[in-house]
């Protein structure tokens, strides 16, 4: 908890709403100057101590009271100022018309919002005695809390220059984070014990428990061991299992059968799972490794011993964990213990860190303080790791001297002193950054966090604030790479397409953020109901939850009566069935959310989707994000969705049976991120899509030509905030003056764009939309299309003409092009000039089957050119030619005088399902740059390549991977 990251918002929204009521011919909220003066006042006292009182927190429990209480009434103004904005925009929106520009001038005349006025009624006039009285009692509480705050002696804030948001992330060393800094004991003892031979009196598998407290230590030893060569030629089957908290029976009975069959889809009672187990297992020699266990209850892993116990008696199972009565309740015969690294280990780690990159005259400085610091961290590997990765951007020998002086060292309280130096690279952060990761605690432990949807979350709770030109999403990617460069992210893995990461947070770090927000932030798993829920959360301050559902189980409806105050709820239920009453109820107690996730995780389809999206969704009016990514069976959603006016953020990825979107989504004027891919059954956007001028995303943007109500391909000319889109339904567009309305060349953000010239109407009305001269009018189409200037990706599928699939002047213009696909534009008869291409670095072309040849065009150089000053494609890294049905031919000739260096930086070439190619050029094969060559379905070629056997295997010999299907 953080209170003076909410502080300082809530004062700059106070100040900027009253400067507001001032200026503007009608006053939503008369006679609150006094209070918002008052609250002003209040604020600005507290936020005077508030340094003083979060640093004493941690010691003292009353200091702690105090806060809450205060947290508590922020929460409330932070409501009741959202309530007032909110119907500043309603009034503004639904007052005049739908031109953005005038919506949001002052000086346009409105309705009145006072009692004579006949168009909205009396309900504005109990909204606005509303909110003055909600202000006014709020108020009275922030006296109170002001008034105590005197009796604690608070020092008053010293503000630090090390406690800016904008401070530069510090640079980090590339570490293997598999490396092992001695362990040598613990790693021969537990590979002899893997390799022993079990006694012939045992009855079952060997169990072995690694038993420590996290780190560098039993996970990673676990890893060696299970990697060990000579682990791997003794056990016939080898099993990984990462279990963390709770012991999920079902989850882990198919994993395991994942591992040893490769799928667990056929299989739903937990009897069969077993059944299933023990058949797999029967006269084999396995390795289970159960990494991470926290179950104390023998019987939950009674039935699993009783049927891996069908398995050879050599078999082994490792367990690791950070209770020793764990292993006990496991009745592990055999216990390692991972005790903390020496003094000279936990200096090699952090050495390697904290002294990366210095020069040997720093380094002889700062050693003796370094040393001591590493005696401090008692050999913990993970506290040596947090302090060094801090420690990166300090080069005074005073910093380092403030760290090792620092009184948190001295906190016994905190987890044997594992969570201190937590706690102190935690102190360094900019209050901002303290509050986006104690928000990371909503996630359960050994969680795959996406990185992109914890930045959308981080977003809607109002922890990213605008900065000048730079937007929020890359103010919450420079928020998350400060947190990892201290460690408090880890296991980072890319996937997709971009940027895309996913990453953990390690055990400790993760009672670390539960430590500091005290349950504000909850993870859940519920098995029985309202009752189970109620034993889970006792007198838990809960305001942000990750709610599993099991779908075995129903949920009352009043569940949602203890948990009112809920910012973010984050659904998690692939299996459960919700009822016709539980989703409106939900709707109607947790009016106080901000993000709100009813989505299913896309690796997995629910078997009980929301039907239905009900009307009474406008109550929740704070609500920023909104994902109900993957409900297949939604059909359309309720006009009242667009009385949500602080939405930013809607997620109805892959609903696939949506057919439409509310005609009023004009009126969701903060929108930036529509993401509605995979929405099959979308046949057009409602035209009110034109005057969202905040989007940033639009993942599919289908122009509905020959649609009452909607949007044109000309509806894009204001989105000029747009950075990705990708756009449907061009082979229904016969007017090349509409695509030049959408004006795509003034879009400087545009980074990624997509044309895809498929017809998406269906039947009689599908043959009324087809033009005369498709051929033509693709290319006059495209032509007109005029290119962003910044574009780094673009991809063209079902393209029709026979020429300029790439026109010149795109080709001209699209000088920061990294990424080009050319998909099925089947009629396309030579490929364009795309050598000119000078930032190009992946090139697809796929399904262009009227090409017989390519050569010199290809490369974009003349062959009477003197070429000795020409570089083709001189930043092409990949390039790929796929089913390509007439290609015949490709060489670049040697009519070109000169010199000509072509794809010098050329690194992958894949040819596949190009039957009539006779070869490959051999400037191509020849290339020392040239790591990974495949061939597939390409019959002459792949005769010419065959190892040793082929005519052209001299040449590509010198090519590390080369793969000839």
């Amino acid at each position: 908890m953080v209170v003076d990251a909410i502080i300082s918002p809530l004062l700059q929204q106070l100040t900027a709403m009253a400067a507001a009521e001032t200026k503007e011919q009608v006053k939503l909220v008369t006679g609150v100057g006094k209070e918002v003066k008052k609250l002003n006042s209040n604020l600005r006292a507290i936020q005077a101590v508030l340094h003083d009182a979060e640093k004493r927190q941690v010691k003292e429990e009353t200091v702690r009271l105090w806060l809450d209480q205060l947290r508590d009434a922020c929460y409330d103004i932070e409501d009741v100022l959202g309530e007032w904005n909110t119907a500043r925009l309603k009034l503004q929106i639904d007052g005049v018309d739908d031109h953005e520009n005038d919506a949001l001038d002052p000086n346009k005349k409105v309705c009145s919002f006072f009692p004579t006025t006949s168009c909205f009624g009396c309900k504005p006039i109990v909204l606005r005695r509303d909110i003055a009285l909600k202000i006014k009692e709020i108020n009275e509480t922030l006296d109170d809390i002001a008034k105590q705050k005197d009796m604690f002696g608070f020092a008053v804030n010293v503000i630090k220059s090390n406690e800016r948001t904008d401070q530069r992330v510090p640079s980090i060393s590339s570490i293997d984070e598999s490396e092992i800094f001695g362990r040598e004991e613990e790693k021969n003892e537990l590979v002899n014990r893997l390799l022993c031979e079990s006694s012939k009196e045992q009855k079952g598998p060997c169990i072995i428990s690694l038993v420590g407290m996290g780190g560098i230590g039993k996970t990673t030893l676990a890893q060696f061991a299970y990697n060990n060569d000579g682990v791997k030629r003794n056990f016939e089957k080898r099993i990984w299992v990462c279990v963390s908290e709770p012991f999920d029976e079902f989850r882990i009975a198919r994993a395991i059968i994942e591992s040893l069959t490769g799928s667990a889809s056929n299989f739903g009672e937990f009897q069969s799972l077993m059944q299933h187990i023990q058949e797999c297992v029967e006269g084999k020699k396995f390795l289970l490794v159960l990494d991470d266990l926290w179950n104390e209850v023998y019987y939950k892993w009674e039935p699993f011993y009783k049927c891996l116990k069908n398995g050879l008696h050599e078999s082994k199972i490792l367990i690791t964990t950070r209770k020793e009565i764990v292993a006990r309740c496991m009745r592990s015969t055999n216990v390692i213990y991972v005790n903390v690294l020496s003094e000279i280990e936990c200096w090699s780690v952090f050495e390697q860190l904290a002294f990366f990159g210095r020069s040997m005259e720093e380094c002889e400085k700062l050693e003796n303080m370094g040393r001591q610091i590493v005696r401090k961290c008692k050999g913990l590997p993970l506290a040596a790791k947090t302090i060094a990765s801090l420690l990166q951007s300090r080069n005074t020998e005073k910093e380092w001297q403030n760290i090792l002086e620092s009184e948190i060292w001295e906190l016994e309280e905190v987890e044997r002193g594992l969570l201190a130096p937590l706690l102190l690279s935690y102190n360094e952060l900019p209050s901002k950054i303290k509050q986006c990761f104690t928000y990371c605690a909503i996630f359960p432990k050994d969680y795959q966090i996406q990185k992109k949807e914890l930045i959308n979350l981080w977003m809607a709770q109002g922890y990213l604030s605008k900065k000048g030109t730079k937007e929020m999403e890359d103010i919450g990617e420079e928020y998350f790479n400060i947190l990892a460069s201290r460690s408090f992210f880890q296991d980072f893995r890319r996937y997709g397409l971009g940027e895309n990461y996913v990453c953990k947070m390690h055990d400790i770090v993760h009672d670390f953020a539960q430590f500091l927000c005290r349950n504000e932030c909850f993870a859940l798993q519920i098995h029985g109901g309202e009752n189970s829920f109620m034993r889970s959360f006792g007198e838990k301050k809960v305001l942000h939850l990750m709610l599993n559902l099991d779908g075995r189980h129903l949920v009352s409806i009043s569940i949602w009566d203890h948990v009112k105050r809920l910012r973010s709820l984050l659904v998690e239920s692939y299996e459960y069935s919700w009822s016709s009453e539980v989703l409106p109820q939900l709707f109607d107690k947790l009016t106080c959310l901000r993000a709100l996730t009813l989505g299913v995780h896309s690796l997995r389809l629910c078997e009980n989707c929301i039907k239905e999206v009900r009307t009474n969704i406008e109550n929740l009016l704070h609500l920023k994000y909104l994902n109900l990514a993957h409900q297949r069976e939604i059909e359309k959603l309720p006009e009242t969705l667009c009385e949500l006016y602080n939405l930013e953020h809607l997620d109805i990825s892959y609903c696939r049976n949506l057919r439409e979107l509310p005609q009023g989504i004009g009126k969701l004027r903060k929108l930036m991120y529509l993401e509605n891919d995979g929405t099959y059954s979308l046949r057009y956007l409602p035209v009110g899509i034109g005057e969202l001028i905040r989007l940033r995303i639009v993942k599919e943007f289908v122009v509905g030509g020959g649609y009452d109500r909607a949007c044109s391909l000309g509806s894009l000319k204001k989105l000029n905030l747009l950075r990705y889109c990708r756009i449907h339904g061009l082979g229904d567009v016969s007017d090349a003056g509409e695509a030049r309305r959408a004006e795509l060349e003034k879009k400087k953000n545009l980074s990624n764009l997509e044309l895809h010239f498929d017809h998406l109407r269906d039947g009689d009305e599908e043959q009324a939309g087809r033009r005369d001269n498709e051929e033509d009018e693709d290319e006059r189409l495209l032509e007109a299309l005029g290119p962003p200037p910044n574009l780094k990706e673009l991809r063209i599928y079902q393209y029709r003409g026979r020429r300029n699939v790439v026109p010149k002047i795109w080709i001209t213009s699209l000088t920061n092009l990294r990424v080009l696909s050319l998909f099925e534009c089947r009629n396309c008869e030579h490929l364009p000039p795309l050598g000119k291409l000078p930032s190009i670095e992946v090139l697809e072309i796929y399904g262009v089957q009227s090409v017989k040849r390519v050569g010199n065009e290809f490369l974009g150089v003349e062959s009477d050119t003197d070429g000795s000053s020409v570089i083709a494609f001189p930043k092409l890294k990949q390039l790929r030619f796929d089913e390509m049905d007439v290609l015949e031919e490709w060489d670049f000739g040697t009519a070109i005088n000169g010199e000509i260096m072509i794809m010098p930086r050329l690194s992958s070439l894949s040819i596949r399902r190009c039957p009539k190619l006779k070869a490959l050029p051999d400037r191509l094969l020849q290339k020392t740059t040239l790591q990974a060559l495949t061939i597939g379905e390409c019959p002459i070629l792949e005769e010419r390549c065959r190892k040793e056997t082929g005519e052209d295997w001299p040449k590509i010999r010198h090519i590390p991977d080369v793969f000839i299907a």
